[in-house]
């Protein structure tokens, strides 16, 4: 029985906001469940318990106001023992401002919710037109009821009408959060080390560098991750060594036979025919070495900081030597980590192929926003049409009809320089050239 997994549908509005990345995400799940769950639980508790608290502190509050005016309305010069009283067993602050009226309008307060049951409750006591302050004093409350000589003026404690403890758990709650955010944080940051050391060791690798000393660290699945990555490294270094071994091997056991035909026919009495069988050696001799540069590729070789306008130079000097018309623009401070002897020969099979085809060839070198370079070789030969593009790149492959090429090519130029490119971790792309020929443009990151 197949189990299908559950898909969570997530409008692509909301995806937009979302983090891209794994210790973004992790935290997501960690924190905003946590955090949800504190906001519930304050919510529940303010509006199941401060709430209540307050409404029945407010009730008393406006009970206690009601019996003030209610006395001071049945023996008006009683007054000064209700404020007595009041003083005594309420913390009540009583006084009678005379001919004066209730301000025209409540100033705004913080605590909107708190303010409407002290309202209520005023509203169920009183009879009279009331107002009430609780912004103007941080620690007490204001309160005028109209009577007939003028307003009766109330200052009461804000702890009698208000639960004022509540922001301590608020306090608590958020501290919490802010606590177990932390731990995530520590905790999945620990993690994410893992996968991102494991990812540049890749990257690393990819680049052709060393990475000897990686070592699997981190949860069990992450590990199990980069034991498999090791073992495919190994297994890739194993095929390029027996790959390598055996193209030289090959390469080796040709030579042995041509070396004598090339004794025999110097032996040879000079004629057409030796002069072609002459030539025929040369291109095989010509062509086991392309098969084994394709084969070698940049073995051995490490990351050295190369100045790449003067590794161009000596490219282009080869080309300019073989009678092309090269011009080269590059910064002379741009310096890059390659392997230079694998990026020359790269450079050297495109610029040499650029100058075979056309009469000109320009070659430029720029950085790119990301931290990498470009560099563009042009010419204005015939060109490859798009659709061939790809097709070029193919080992052994000879585009004859597009770009006429010499009978010693063997259709690995182009496969050796994008071999050497993405071994850096970079590639190579073809385009139409601004001087109407080829463009092959490498990219290779910083």
């Amino acid at each position: 029985m197949k189990v299908r997994a559950l898909k969570i549908f997530i409008p692509r509005q909301v995806k937009r906001w979302l983090p891209t990345s794994l210790f973004g995400r992790s935290l997501l799940i960690i924190v905003l469940p946590v955090a949800l769950m504190q906001m519930v639980v304050t919510w529940i508790f303010f509006d199941a318990h401060w709430q209540t608290v307050t409404s029945r502190l407010s009730d008393g509050l406006a009970g206690d106001i009601a019996w003030a005016v209610e006395s001071y309305q049945e023996d008006p010069p009683a007054l000064p023992k209700i404020a007595e009283r009041a003083e005594r067993s309420m913390s009540l602050s009583i006084v009678l401002i005379e001919d004066k009226k209730l301000p025209p309008q409540r100033p705004a307060s913080l605590y909107a919710p708190l303010d409407r049951a002290l309202d209520k409750a005023l509203s169920d006591k009183l009879d009279a037109p009331y107002w009430f302050d609780t912004v103007r004093f941080p620690a007490y409350v204001d309160i005028r009821v109209q009577v007939k000589d003028g307003t009766l003026r109330i200052i009461a404690p804000r702890e009698r009408a208000y639960a004022t403890q509540g922001h301590i758990f608020v306090f608590w709650m958020a501290a919490a959060t802010l606590l177990l955010t932390t731990i995530a944080i520590l905790f999945i940051r620990n993690q994410v080390r893992a996968i991102e050391r494991l990812a540049d060791a890749a990257e690393a690798f990819g680049k052709g560098g060393d990475v000897d000393e990686f070592k699997p660290y981190g949860a069990r699945e992450v590990r199990q991750a980069a034991q498999a990555f090791i073992a495919m490294k190994n297994r890739i270094v194993r095929h390029i060594d027996q790959r390598t071994a055996m193209l030289a091997s090959v390469s080796h056991d040709l030579r042995t036979p041509l070396t004598r035909l090339k004794l025999e026919l110097a032996l040879a009495e000079p004629s057409k025919r030796v002069e072609a069988m002459k030539t025929d050696l040369a291109e095989m001799e010509h062509m086991i070495d392309g098969y084994l540069a394709f084969a070698r590729g940049e073995e051995g070789e490490v990351l050295e900081p190369t100045s790449l306008k003067d590794l161009i130079a000596e490219v282009a000097e080869g080309a300019v030597r073989a009678g092309a018309r090269v011009t080269v623009e590059a910064d002379p401070e741009l310096v890059l980590p390659v392997r230079p002897n694998a990026l020359k020969r790269a450079l050297s099979n495109l610029v040499m192929n650029a100058a075979s085809h056309g009469d000109q060839v320009a070659v430029s070198v720029a950085s790119t926003p990301a931290g990498g370079v470009e560099i563009v070789v042009d010419d204005d030969g015939p060109g490859i049409p798009e659709a061939r593009y790809e097709e070029a790149f193919r080992p052994f492959n000879r585009l004859d009809e597009s770009r006429n090429q010499n009978e010693k090519g063997v259709g690995l130029g182009l496969a050796i320089a994008r071999d050497v490119a993405r071994g850096h971790g970079g590639d190579i792309t073809l385009d139409r050239s601004p001087l109407g020929g080829l463009r092959a443009v490498v990219r290779l990151p910083g």
